[in-house]
């Protein structure tokens, strides 16, 4: 199993995962240089409670995150984790954060292909239509809209990998949902002819505005899960209630050196 590249000053441990210290502009930055070096499979997931707390009984998800090359701190309560365990985390890296950082760079530079892969098939037009008009300098090479179902069969695994490769994209921006996503990805990526893969879940609709992200106040307060419990509160409840406490509960383990797998 390949391990995550940021290990040491790079990185902390945090409920035995490697997230990622350094600040957008140095993620977005390594991410250009494995493009632009021509690397292959590179890519990053986002680290939330609810997603380290569910990979501690998901394996496939647990090896998939500890694979993965960048894993950012994509929620406040992984910078209060890093606090209370003497590290050094002080600001987030969010999903959206590395998918419009990382456009903002392909566009000024010109010439990069890009690929989305989740989705609707309408929501997916919306996003090419948006791409062209913000970053009009990326292609998007190709849109893939997979079965709404938990897991893929190898055929369709297959024919997804296919629509990807048959496009020469620099970038694959998947947006299928966490653990699906990762698992996806984790099990592809040796498939996928790629330098660079996102698993960016909701970023999808927050770029078409199908979900609204937070006002400029409320990100700087770092509270953006507020405003997002009211308007997705069937979908977001267990995350909140239930995986934010667990997760500090793993917290408080490694705090006291009391859990072996840290």
């Amino acid at each position: 199993m390949k391990k995550g590249r940021f290990r040491g000053s790079a990185a902390e441990n945090i409920i035995g995962y490697s997230i990622t210290r350094q600040s957008l502009q140095e993620c977005t930055s390594q991410i250009m240089g494995w493009i632009d070096k021509g690397e292959k499979g590179r890519w990053f997931a986002c680290a939330n409670p609810h997603s380290l707390v569910i990979a501690k009984k998901d394996l496939v998800f647990r090896q998939a995150i500890l694979s993965a090359d960048l894993v950012t701190p994509d929620g406040i309560a992984v910078i209060w984790a890093s606090n209370i365990l003497g590290g050094s985390l002080t600001a987030r890296v969010t999903g959206y954060d590395i998918f419009t950082g990382l456009n903002q760079m392909l566009d000024g530079k010109g010439g990069y292909r890009v690929f989305f892969l989740g989705s609707t098939p309408a929501h997916l037009k919306k996003i090419s239509r948006k791409m062209a008009d913000v970053y009009p300098n990326v292609t998007v090479a190709g849109t893939c809209s997979p079965p709404f179902k938990t897991d893929f069969g190898s055929e369709e695994s297959h024919e997804m990998v296919e629509a990807v490769n048959a496009c020469k994209p620099h970038v694959l921006w998947v947006g299928m949902g966490a653990p699906k996503q990762e698992k996806w990805i984790y099990r592809n990526l040796g498939r996928l002819d790629v330098n660079f893969i996102g698993a960016v879940g909701a970023v999808f609709d927050f770029f078409i505005g199908k979900v609204q992200r937070s006002t400029p106040i409320i990100l700087k307060s770092e509270l953006e899960w507020v405003p997002r419990f009211f308007q997705e509160p069937r979908r977001l409840w267990k995350r909140i209630l239930i995986s934010t406490p667990a997760f500090f509960f793993l917290v408080a383990l490694q705090r006291l050196k009391i859990h072996k797998a840290f």
